[in-house]
């Protein structure tokens, strides 16, 4: 249809019809006969409502879509298509790496490619719309949801979110490309305490400065839709703040697309304090442009009256219908209402052997190897190589996934045992399980269909069983590789925890293997940076596997048996210890500074009982190669606007083993009207070095790279003096300096 076709529609629509366009249920509501009753009474909405719902809340399955489409359409009036949307975060049935994995791949032009293989996926089964990509900057271990976002630092964040939604939009062919909503607008992943859900307050500068970047980089990219986050901003939830969502979000940055809330956010605005009712929710929600109400009746049911009463005009609605209209026919569902969804070409497309191999490179890349001692990695798989010992809850767990690729087959992930015995044979690899991953699994609650993986252990082996089985095993090996971590249940959503260090049954069969004098590998499955200090001891190297999804397995072997150089870096801090959480690189320097202060060592800005750093910095990484960094060039050390300064740095391959430096650049303004971050990424580059190459690496620098939010409520740069640094990471760094005039 063109823009007249659907004013046209929109005119024949009655308010009923309009209003139907902003509610999205699940398919729960649409079950065959008597089956959607239960649904639908449980929520508050008639069959009136489900007959002119807008959109459909992960149903997916071609067979299912083409049903629920069928049966929708014979009784609309006017036949208009439902869209269906769905969560499909980091993969479809092929699941890559969690998106904290795939920020430290530092490589966005892969994940861009890697985005596009899921869209494929994903659209053949019946998905229209992704709620994807999450993008909120990160800087609390505690909060569960750290698995979702590419890392703390909104620059970065930034490259991430234009790739996965220029991936996800492809080549805009129906069957390769997804539409997208970027979420959670704005701030979700600054929550007080790192608690799921809580309230998020900081000052306007600091929001503009650190948290909205990687947003706006997303509606640059031409996303789709905007969701509402959970959260307070300046006081007021996300799904009622006018200023954010029309102010900014359409005003500012001219958004034009739906605003969609999540999960049940309009009747939670009572929940919060600023609505008394769900008519006045409904106001507020719809007065601050947010045009899809997920998951409630509010809409359904105030809307109308509303508008009947004056508060809410029929321009704000026929608004808001538009957007989702326009969305519609972009997707060209009113040619072809189920898009490209058909059984035929799921099966071409699900878990393809291009996909698998994707998954398997994506993975590789991003496993981080944080400790290797002695160079005890990488194992040599030889005939004369060590006897292995694999040993811990994730030996053999298919569970490696993460808790949101709800969609993925969990059938088909590869075990580290799997990959184990391809690459050994049984004759020199064995494994057990060791340990259950917690003591306790009643933390972990009745969890939807996960319910029987946090049912308990009670018809298993005792837990002297397992440890006898390990140790024995150990033993009578040359190395052991321990595969620990997190459950995966304990990050993700509702996953807030205060404390951030393994399992307390896997610290302790950890330092029983460490007793008996082996070289002990430690594999780390987990959600989010943890406090590793009481371990670290216990283990001579440490591979950060984040969960790696489907190809885990075979890529953390190809890793540690060498047929992969490392090159993954981190995009998070590692903490001490909890109490060091909110912990992030870019921090300021404060009056006092812990280092380089006329005041005595007590009455400074720093901890009593641990440093002010984190164990393992932002940016860090080690691989199997060594590299130095020298010669750092600043150009003519001076810069004015419409200029670029160049920067160069030589990098040498100080071994006989290729591989890939991640060269970061970040810039500290020496003195601002408001004060600045001593450290700020502002660049970076993978760079390829074959054994004992020198490379020179180029970096530009402009003046738009030193703007800030600056008192007058603008972007500007200030003339002064910059600091520049060049290294691995945000902790070993070359230094120099310029003038900005």
């Amino acid at each position: 249809m063109n823009h007249e076709d659907l004013l046209a529609l929109l005119g024949k629509m009655t308010l009923k019809e309009k209003v139907g366009q902003l509610v999205q249920l699940d398919g729960g509501c649409f079950g065959a006969g008597d089956m959607s009753t239960g649904p639908r009474e449980k929520l508050g909405v008639t069959q009136e409502d489900v007959d002119v719902c807008g959109s459909v809340l992960n149903v997916l399955g071609a067979e299912e879509v083409r049903r629920i489409q069928d049966t929708y359409l014979e009784r609309s009036r006017l036949k208009i298509p439902l869209v269906f949307m769905a969560d499909v975060i980091y993969g479809y049935q092929t699941c890559y790496p969690i998106p904290l994995g795939l920020g430290a791949t530092w490589d966005p032009d892969l994940i861009r490619d890697d985005y596009r293989l899921i869209a494929g996926e994903a659209v053949a089964d019946g998905c229209m719309v992704t709620f994807s990509p999450p993008v909120d900057v990160v800087r609390d271990a505690r909060w569960g949801r750290c698995l979702e976002m590419p890392g703390e630092d909104p620059y970065l964040s930034s490259r991430f979110a234009t790739a996965m939604v220029e991936g996800f939009h492809g080549d805009g062919a129906p069957e390769r490309s997804i539409a997208c909503c970027v979420k959670h607008f704005a701030g979700y992943g600054a929550p007080e305490a790192g608690r799921e859900y809580n309230t998020v307050d900081m000052s306007e500068w600091r929001f503009r400065n650190e948290y909205l970047a990687p947003y706006k980089a997303a509606v640059d990219a031409g996303c789709e839709l905007v969701m509402t986050s959970f959260n307070t901003v300046e006081g007021i939830p996300a799904t009622a703040n006018k200023w954010l969502m029309d102010d900014v979000l359409r005003g500012e940055w001219g958004f034009d697309g739906p605003v969609i809330t999540d999960y049940a956010a309009v009747a939670e605005l009572i929940g919060h304090g600023v609505a008394a009712n769900a008519r006045e929710a409904t106001r507020l929600a719809m007065n601050a442009t947010v045009d899809i109400d997920m998951k409630t009746p509010c809409y359904a049911h105030e809307l109308e009256g509303l508008v009947a009463d004056g508060e809410v005009s029929m321009e704000q609605v026929d608004a808001a219908c538009l957007r989702v209209l326009e969305l519609k026919n972009k997707l060209g569902l009113f040619e072809n209402p189920y898009r490209t969804c058909s059984p035929e070409r799921r099966v071409e497309v699900t878990c393809s052997p291009e996909r698998l191999a994707s998954a398997r490179k994506t993975c590789g890349e991003a496993l981080v190897l944080l400790k290797n001692e002695g160079d005890v990695l990488p194992l040599d798989a030889g005939e004369d190589g060590p006897r292995v010992a694999l040993i811990g809850p994730y030996a053999n767990s298919r569970d490696i996934i993460g808790m949101w690729a709800i969609h993925a087959d969990k059938s088909r992930s590869v075990t580290l045992a799997d990959a184990f015995e391809e690459v050994l044979g049984p004759e020199r690899f064995g494994w057990a399980k060791g340990c259950e991953t917690l003591d306790d699994y009643s933390e972990l609650g009745d969890f939807g269909k996960y319910v029987g993986i946090t049912s308990g252990v009670d018809d298993g082996p005792s837990a002297d069983e397992l440890e006898t089985e390990a140790l024995a095993l150990a033993a009578a090996a040359d190395v052991v590789v321990m595969a620990l971590g997190e459950h995966m249940l304990q990050s993700g959503e509702g996953g807030a925890r205060t404390d951030i260090t393994l399992p307390a049954p896997q610290k302790r069969l950890l330092a029983r293997v460490r007793e008996l004098g082996k070289p002990v590998v430690l594999v780390l499955f987990n959600g989010r940076p943890l406090a590793l200090t009481d371990v670290l001891d216990d283990c001579d190297a440490v591979l950060e596997a984040w969960f790696p999804g489907t190809a885990g397995g075979r890529a953390v072997a190809d890793v540690l048996f060498g047929d992969v150089n490392p090159s993954g870096r981190l995009t998070v801090s590692f903490p001490h210890n909890v109490g060091q959480e909110p912990l992030y690189y870019a921090q300021f320097s404060t009056g006092r500074p812990a280092k380089g202060s006329a005041h005595s060592g007590r009455f400074v800005s720093r901890y009593m009982d641990a440093p002010n750093e984190a164990l393992f910095p932002f940016g860090y990484g080690l691989s199997y190669h060594t590299a130095r960094y020298e010669n750092l060039c600043v150009g003519t050390g001076s810069l004015r606007a419409g200029e670029k300064l160049r920067v160069s740095v030589d990098v040498t391959n100080e071994s006989q083993v290729a591989g890939i430096e991640v060269v970061q650049l970040y810039i500290h303004d020496v003195a601002a009207s408001r004060v600045r971050p001593m450290l700020e990424l502002r660049d970076f580059a993978r760079v390829e070095l074959a054994a004992s190459e020198t490379r020179t690496v180029e970096f530009e620098i402009g003046e738009d790279q030193l703007r800030f939010w600056t008192p007058e409520h603008a972007w500007a740069s200030e003339p002064g003096s910059f600091e520049v640094f060049v290294g691995p990471n945000s902790r070993d760094l070359l230094a120099g300096s310029f003038e900005l005039i």
